[in-house]
């Protein structure tokens, strides 16, 4: 039986949106349970046998600063849900609240693993295959060194490796360019060491990819900084709503739009679909010592489902037990004492 403990709180719509997906993903989940963390009034009118309400007296709000949400509300909701993971109570947290208090408190609480300096921010980018690709850090880490980029790659092979199945994921690092001469001195020094990575058989680098591959799908993980990340991020939500806006649209203007709309439809939704944040929700907090997923905080029932689901999966394919084993073998390359793998 797998635990998650949800924020029930966070987020644009709190319990409204947050306990019906929760609902919903106990129904597709009979071997799993939730703990729904909030204030107590909020959550009254919720039962079901496999969820637990775990009071909490306070909220952080989405426009709390760091230091209010770490400091003064020692109660949230966001706090008492990660603590549960701290306790083993659950072995994964969910929020759709605020990202940096979010990951204030995560980091806070919780600590860092040995080897690993800055915990990233990992999301899904939708890709015109169909699926999409893991891409790190989406904001957490707004300057970063060679050695960040390297530890970041590590960790992204490690969550993609289990979420995807894939064994040995290809890795590309994010420039202005595919050449090795491309790119700044990090980047410069960053793609050194992803190579020697790769040759030491700690990670599968692709090389430098650019912008556009990103959307093609070309490589299983994308590793940036978080400027570079959290901007690419946002353009690509900003597209996607575009698309959606368009077609409703298309069917309210004269009747020629309308014919060329009916014709457009099928490809436009299409793409729509393959682009939809919310089959993509649900970015991981990783280099922890727990399984903590970000949801969007706008996120819908669809998406903050899909939240707990990559949650879950984290938790059921065991991925910090598959993170720390990736730290011990690139040991002597990430400067950490080497670590016996686990069985």
């Amino acid at each position: 039986m797998i635990t998650v403990a949800v924020d029930c709180m966070g987020g644009d719509h709190g319990p409204r949106v947050t306990l019906a997906a929760c609902r919903q993903f106990l129904d597709g989940h009979p071997e799993a349970s939730l703990l729904l963390v909030g204030l107590p009034d909020a959550l009254s009118g919720f039962a079901h046998p496999r969820a637990k309400v775990v009071a909490a007296s306070e909220v952080v709000e989405m426009d709390d600063p760091i230091e209010v949400a770490l400091r003064r509300k020692k109660d949230s909701s966001m706090r008492v849900t990660i603590e549960q993971v701290k306790e083993g109570a659950a072995q994964a947290a969910v929020s759709a609240g605020n990202t940096g208090a979010l990951m204030a408190i995560a980091r806070y609480v919780l600590k860092t693993m040995d080897g690993i300096e800055r915990p990233a921010i990992a999301g899904r980018m939708p890709n015109f295959k169909g699926g999409g690709s893991t891409m790190l850090d989406l904001g957490a880490n707004v300057d970063c060194t060679p050695e960040h980029l390297l530890q970041f790659a590590v960790l992204g092979s490690a969550l993609v490796s289990v979420l995807d199945d894939i064994e040995s994921p290809s890795v590309g690092l994010l420039n202005i360019g595919e050449e090795a001469i491309k790119g700044n001195e990090v980047i410069k020094k960053a793609a050194e060491l992803l190579r020697t990575a790769s040759n030491s058989g700690d990670l599968n680098f692709y090389g430098n990819v650019e912008g556009t591959d990103i959307y093609q799908g070309t490589v299983d993980l994308i590793v940036c900084d978080g400027f570079v990340g959290n901007v690419a991020l946002k353009a690509s939500e900003g597209l996607a709503h575009k698309i959606s806006e368009t077609l409703k649209q298309s069917f309210m203007r004269n009747i020629y739009t309308r014919i060329a709309a009916i014709f457009a439809y099928p490809v436009l939704s299409d793409f729509k679909d393959k682009v939809d944040h919310r089959r993509y929700n649900g970015a991981a907090l990783l280099g922890l010592n727990g399984i903590v997923f970000k949801s969007h905080g706008s996120a819908d029932e669809l998406a903050f489902e899909t939240a707990l689901n990559r949650a879950y999966d984290a938790a059921h394919h065991n991925l910090l037990e598959r993170v720390r084993d990736r730290i011990a073998h690139a040991a002597p390359l990430l400067g950490v004492p080497s670590a016996p793998v686990s069985d």
